[in-house]
């Protein structure tokens, strides 16, 4: 094989051999004349007859070269060298094809790279199609959870998991207190969570049985990035033994570099639960501690079937909720995939969905080109035809132009994909899974190229497949039928398919639009939040945690330009609140109510400035006081949905409410406060910026231990609201200053609540602008589409329009005559656009806000911009049709 490839090359790289060839022809010619001469004939004659007898020279002369070995290559070689001959005479049409597989290649590549992380890569565990997120769901968790005394039943008596383990339900921030202090995320889990996985410790081992134990030994896992950040890597940090809260840890091992918790919280060290079955089924009045769930299905489960199996423990597990709460939970089992995109997959298959469109309005442009170029050069294929060219020889030399295209426009594309990633990943939100680890790789670019060759070779193949017709031989210009009506057709395809990108587009800009200009119920220009939490070794009771916080809310009163300071455990519109549900709220003097454990309403500790700060209207009675502060008394306000739901037409001020009866007994906690009702508030969007907004109290914070204590993690996070007039720029630094006064190793997070507002903007607006520039790009390639297309008949038919207007056609008849032809392609297009966008848009529903999928204003406004810009594009062609000289048009005929 290697020695014939050598023979192969040599024959490519010598010339000598056509000589030779050349040669031996003339040594059989001169052969035959001679025998012929021989036989009587005269010197013409015997010379003649050779040459009839012997076939044509030239043509045994090429028969004699496709024998060589190096004949392959050899005209492999001249078919580039040709066809970058002819790119370089029409530089238009180059240009034109590579440029716009590059916008097709490069927008279609740099999305797969980012899409491919959510919906095709394998997570990083061990065969995790086969891993699952199970559980229960009700209103007030959406997300599937687990319960002591459910779990282990289920975990001991399944017979669909090759193993079920769990984690904490809140990963808790906790202190690294040996030297180089810092705040860490620290995760309990059992001893078989790695395992189940299918993850091995990078160094070290996993936890053991008797360590996930009460009492066990302390033990933990550290992540790559502590290990790296922290203790360089240092490989004997293996035995070693760190403080976390002040305890003694010992390490048992690294997690891997690439490890992440399923549900991608962030996880510095791991630790063993370390309960005791018998206390976790008795915890939490008798249902067991809560924790999240995840399990191995075994080979050739679905989860189908694991649901059917796990819907016996389910009927099991409702017999201890009461009867009217079993209705509001459900089981849930999912894939871990599912668990961890949840909403995103839509977004991901909408970008997807939309990225393709543009590839393929791009294909169709470069067919169309191709195909226009094909008929323009039917003459050239006739003349070479007619000389001897085979349809393979004329076949292989449109492939061979096809492919550099492609080639050219595969490479350009991938520079333009590594922009446009670089792009998106600046505009993306932290909140789209694996993103940050996007990047082109090479399965990523072989894809890219070998799809590209695959169109560049079907689109540019065509025309060359034809055979050259006898017509084109007599100089006149040929038009098929055929060609005319596929560019045509491919035109109506681009312009639909510009159609349903622009409808798409303009929804999600519409829904942008309102979900930005809608009322929030608050304030949030000139103010400044600052996020704490303390670690519970540094700060392990509450009247430590208070102190704290008072002390640095009174240094910030006295800040530059600092009017107001407010303290409370969250803000809106964020939905990291804690909350509850409206029947658990009792009204002194009333019955329970009976509305449903469907409802739910959403609690606030806040600090008597609380509404002044972020300027919330109190539209009932008053806000809280600077004496109530101090008082033994309880006090609340409420939000005007939730006055008008517990006091309707009635005044609420001076009512008393109780918050904490129990949801499962019915029954009221004797010592449980009452709350004097205070103040109506006016309503503030508090479940995000698409979320219903739900009833809400605040509750005063006062400066007594007992309103600190028993909140668990929002008992130790804090955000400080400061409203002030100077930028948060020059704020900043005094702020983290007044704060490392107090605590040097606390991590603080600042940030102007704009900011926090447009955060939960994010992933709308990056899929707006994805998508809008998309439709954007779309659009353009349509309308080159389009104006390719009116071009090439207009050059087609100049001997007709030469003759109409010979015949006394004016100029506006060829206007007409133009146009018209363009509308129908452009009615057609919209006609099939439309129809394939009111049944796309569904797709959206999801994703939009305060706007329907079907909106008729945005499909008028596409439509005309469509048509507008369409007809634009037809103008240029349109108008040079009207300027063609009858006299010379007629001559060229």
């Amino acid at each position: 094989m290697i020695e014939e490839w050598l023979t192969r090359l040599r024959f490519l790289i010598t010339r000598r051999t056509h000589a030779e060839v050349d040669d031996e022809l003339v040594f059989h010619l001169e052969q035959q004349i001679e025998a012929n001469l021989a036989a009587g004939m005269e010197a013409g004659e015997a010379r003649r007859q050779a040459l009839v007898s012997f076939g044509g020279v030239e043509r045994a002369r090429e028969e004699c070269r496709e024998q060589r070995p190096g004949y392959l290559l050899e005209t492999l070689v001249q078919d580039v060298r040709y066809s970058l001959r002819g790119f370089r005479r029409n530089p238009v049409f180059t240009t034109t094809v590579v440029v716009t597989l590059m916008l097709g290649i490069g927008a279609t590549t740099a999305v797969f790279s980012v899409v491919d992380r959510i919906l095709f890569r394998d997570l990083p565990y061990a065969h995790a199609d086969r891993l699952v997120s199970l559980g229960l769901a009700h209103s007030l968790e959406t997300q599937e959870f687990m319960l002591g005394f459910f779990y282990y039943d289920w975990r001991n008596n399944q017979r669909v998991f090759e193993a079920m383990t769990s984690e904490g339900t809140v990963t808790r921030g906790c202190d690294l207190t040996e030297r180089n202090p810092r705040q860490l995320s620290c995760s309990q889990v059992e001893a078989n969570f790695l395992p189940t996985l299918g993850i091995s410790p990078v160094l070290g081992r996993n936890f053991l049985p008797e360590e996930d134990r009460s009492h066990g030994p302390k033990v933990g896992l550290i992540s790559y990035g502590l290990w790296l950040t922290h203790y360089n890597l240092d490989p004997s940090i293996l035995n070693k033994t760190i403080e976390i809260d002040g305890n003694p840890v010992r390490v048992i091992g690294v997690l891997p570099k690439d490890f992440e918790m399923p549900r991608l919280q962030a996880a510095d060290v791991l630790l063993p639960k370390a309960l005791d079955e018998a206390d976790d089924r008795r915890g939490n009045q008798g249902l067991g501690m809560p924790r999240r769930a995840f399990a191995r299905l075994k080979p050739g489960v679905t989860i189908e079937q694991a649901r059917f199996e796990l819907e016996r423990f389910f009927k099991d597990a409702q017999k201890v909720i009461p009867a009217d709460f079993r209705k509001d939970f459900h089981l849930r089992i999912r894939s871990l995939r599912d668990r961890q995109m949840q909403d995103v997959r839509v977004e991901a298959w909408v970008l997807l969905g939309a990225v393709l469109a543009v590839l393929l309005i791009a294909c169709a442009n470069v067919a169309s080109l191709l195909m226009a170029r094909g008929a323009m050069r039917q003459r050239e294929l006739a003349v070479r035809s007619a000389l001897g060219a085979s349809r393979g020889r004329l076949a292989r030399q449109a492939l061979v132009e096809a492919v550099l295209l492609s080639l050219a426009g595969a490479i350009a594309g991938c520079l333009l994909a590594e922009g446009l990633l670089r792009v998106f990943l600046a505009l993306a939100p932290a909140s789209i899974p694996y993103l940050h680890r996007t990047q082109l790789d090479l399965r990523i670019i072989g894809f890219t190229v070998a799809l590209s060759m695959v169109c560049g070779a079907l689109f540019g193949l065509a025309p060359a497949l034809q055979r050259p017709s006898r017509e084109a031989l007599n100089g006149r210009s040929h038009l098929s039928l055929t060609h005319a009506s596929v560019r045509q057709w491919l035109v109506v395809a681009q312009i639909a398919m510009s159609l349903v990108l622009l409808a798409g587009a303009t929804l999600l800009l519409r829904s942008f639009r309102n979900l930005e200009n809608q009322h929030l119920g608050m304030r949030t220009d000139n103010t400044l939040t600052v996020s704490i939490t303390l670690g519970e070794h540094n700060y392990p009771t509450a009247e430590r945690m208070m102190t704290f916080f008072q002390q640095l809310e009174r240094r910030l009163q006295f800040g530059p330009g600092v009017s107001i300071v407010a303290m409370s455990d969250s803000l809106p519109p964020e939905t990291s609140h804690s909350g509850g549900r409206y029947d658990s709220i009792l009204v002194s003097g009333k019955p329970p109510s009976n509305v449903g454990p469907s409802v739910i309403v959403t609690d606030r500790r806040v600090s008597p400035e609380y509404f002044r700060a972020l300027d919330i209207p109190i539209l009932r009675g008053r806000e809280f006081s600077d004496e109530e502060f101090g008082s033994s008394d309880h006090f609340v306000v409420l939000s005007q949905q939730l006055a008008g739901r517990l006091f309707p037409g009635e005044d609420p001020i001076g009512q008393r409410l109780n918050f904490e009866r129990s949801n499962f007994d019915r029954g009221n906690n004797p010592n449980a406060p009452w709350y004097t009702v205070v103040g109506v508030a006016a309503n503030v969007k508090n479940s995000g910026l698409t979320g219903e907004e739900v009833p809400e109290y605040y509750r005063l914070r006062r400066n007594r231990v007992e309103d600190w204590e028993g909140r668990g993690a929002w008992g130790r996070t804090s955000v400080i609201v400061i409203r002030t007039s100077l930028p948060a720029d020059a704020m900043s630094p005094w702020i983290r200053s007044q704060v490392a006064t107090l605590d040097p190793t606390l991590p603080v997070n600042i940030a102007t609540m704009q900011q926090r507002v447009s955060k939960l903007a994010e992933q709308p607006r990056f899929q707006t602008v994805l998508v809008g520039l998309f439709a954007a790009t779309g659009l353009l390639l349509a309308v080159i589409g389009l104006y390719g297309v009116i071009s090439f008949l207009v050059a087609q038919r100049t001997q007709e329009i030469g003759v109409r207007m010979a015949l006394g056609a004016n100029r506006g008849d060829i206007l007409r005559l133009v146009i018209g032809r363009s509308l129908r392609l452009i009615a057609g297009g919209t006609i099939v656009g439309l129809i394939a966008a009111l049944a796309m848009s569904r797709v959206l529903s999801s994703l939009l806000f305060s706007i329907g999928p079907h909106d008729p204003v945005t499909f008028v406004l596409v439509t005309l911009l469509l048509v507008i810009t369409a007809l634009l594009a037809t103008l240029i062609p349109a108008g040079s049709a009207t300027k063609v000289d009858p006299i010379v048009a007629l001559r060229c005929d």
